[in-house]
């Protein structure tokens, strides 16, 4: 990362942390856009999910909006809509809406993915395989719609016409990584939970990106999960609600509630050694400033990205401010470095 300062932005699910109500959790989840822009974060970036009780952030859109209202320079955008759930048309029209309301500082990052479980895929879409399919000429219509020169067009986004929204194409795969590259369009690969594939898709991205009139060279922003209390034991224990959550989506047992912390017990750490959970968080940093620090330096030398979004999924909202504090004073540092 020599010679090349990094962006550093958060990733927020508004997660239902347990004892805390659905209110209190999107009061928290603007508690921490406002931190996170004092702290210089570039952007807050909001998730769609679906029927998850402990996922807060369904309404991603009416969200985005009300986090936009709270903060004054950051950017905010969604982490992402997932576009099959949704017609080209209104996407266009409420993210134009939102950046006529917020003028420049509105991202509109596009997935594939539902989000949710099939039964409530269907629920949302009776045809979401068909738009997933379509997904590239979807991307296209938004593009379209976005246009000033889809004025004389039959179907119109008006309010979306000339308004300054970047797209973002997000991904857990090399599928993602051709389109970006084919579009030249930026990507954010989703590799705080899909690390499988981050490398391939990095290659496959940076070595077929074709310039456009957004964006003149490759731009990666990389999702990672992220722990930082003043000791590793400390952050261990803030880490233990993620490691609790990790398990029950794999095993299918989710709970309406992000769990409280707990100390990192043997049953607990013997989970971390199983190889699909390893491989889930793999990207995932725990410790003290100085360990973090260490891991972030040596994922950005290996993957050579541009930004990182981070996502701190724990269930005591000081902490999870705290963490945030702290990852801004480990990229500062960081940038510093690379700089001199």
């Amino acid at each position: 990362m020599k010679n090349k300062p990094i962006a550093y932005s958060i990733l927020d699910l508004a997660i239902v942390s347990k004892g805390k109500t659905i209110k209190e959790t999107f009061m928290n989840t603007v508690a921490l856009a406002q931190k996170a822009e004092e702290l210089g974060y570039t952007r807050f970036w909001l998730a769609e999910h679906h029927n998850m009780a402990a996922v807060a952030s369904s309404a991603t859109v009416v969200l985005i909006g009300h986090v936009a209202q709270s903060t004054t320079t950051m950017r905010v955008g969604s982490g992402g809509i997932m576009l099959p759930n949704h017609a080209p048309l209104i996407v266009a029209e409420q993210f134009g809406t939102l950046g006529n309301l917020y003028s420049n500082r509105i991202d509109l990052g596009l997935g594939r993915a539902p989000g949710t479980d099939p039964e409530t895929t269907r629920a949302i879409r009776s045809d979401f395989m068909d738009a997933a399919h379509s997904f590239p000429e979807e991307i296209e219509k938004i593009q379209n719609y976005f246009s000033i020169n889809n004025q004389q067009a039959k179907v119109r986004a008006t309010v979306a016409e000339g308004v300054h929204v970047p797209l973002y194409i997000l991904g857990s795969s090399t599928d993602s990584a051709h389109l970006a590259a084919r579009k030249g369009l930026p990507y954010a690969f989703a590799s705080h939970f899909a690390t499988a594939q981050l490398f391939q898709a990095l290659d496959i991205y940076r070595s077929e990106f074709m310039a456009s009139e957004v964006l003149q060279k490759p731009y990666i922003i990389a999702g990672i999960n992220v722990f930082v209390a003043e000791t590793d034991e400390e952050a261990e224990r803030m880490a233990t609600s993620f490691i609790k959550m990790i398990v029950g989506i794999l095993t299918g047992v989710r709970k309406e509630y992000l769990d409280e912390a707990s100390e990192m017990t043997a049953d607990l750490k013997e989970i971390l050694t199983h190889p699909t959970v390893q491989q889930m968080t793999r990207y995932t940093f725990i410790g003290s400033k100085p360990t973090v620090k260490n891991q972030i330096k040596s994922f950005l030398d290996k993957t050579e990205i541009d930004e990182l979004i981070v996502a701190t999924n724990c269930h005591n909202q000081k902490d999870r401010i705290r963490s945030i504090q702290f990852f801004a004073e480990i990229m500062s540092e960081l940038n510093k470095e690379s700089l001199s």
